[in-house]
């Protein structure tokens, strides 16, 4: 059940930050920098967010609703005070099943579904629903 990442434009998810409260490198001050969450994308240093907890809210949940890439990696180590996404090729990823307030999204008949091979119930369908999110390895670690 392991989908390797082909990967999507970078450009999408830097615009997002932008919209989302990114402060460039070329627009923060070095008294900022250890108050802040670093953000990295593929690996590229691109600036720091004052908010992470809501960014990182706000980016699983356009995941889970493919309004963004469905394989872009969200990273959150809080401890380094660093956000890493990935939306490069050749990463390893799982589905995870989505759970809300201690209930299993996907239902008995979604299952149903999927075993019967109905029109419009693979899993692109669920991802659809906000039912099931693929994570990759190094978001799997950090995964609460």
């Amino acid at each position: 059940m392991t989908y390797v990442t082909v990967g999507s434009d970078s450009d999408l998810i830097l615009d997002f930050l932008g919209e989302w409260g990114l402060e460039t490198l070329e627009e923060v001050t070095a008294d900022i920098i250890p108050t802040a969450t670093k953000i990295f994308v593929n690996g590229k240093w691109v600036g720091l967010h004052r908010n992470p907890e809501d960014l990182v809210s706000t980016i699983r949940n356009l995941r889970r609703n493919v309004q963004i890439p469905v394989e872009v990696g969200v990273v959150w180590d809080q401890r380094d005070r660093e956000l890493r996404l990935y939306s490069d090729a050749g990463r390893c990823c799982r589905p995870l099943f989505i759970v809300e307030d201690q209930k299993l999204k996907v239902k008995k008949s979604h299952v149903r579904a999927l075993q019967n091979k109905d029109e419009g119930s693979g899993w692109t369908a669920l991802m659809e629903k906000g039912l099931v999110e693929f994570i990759d390895t190094n978001e799997e670690e950090v995964s609460q």
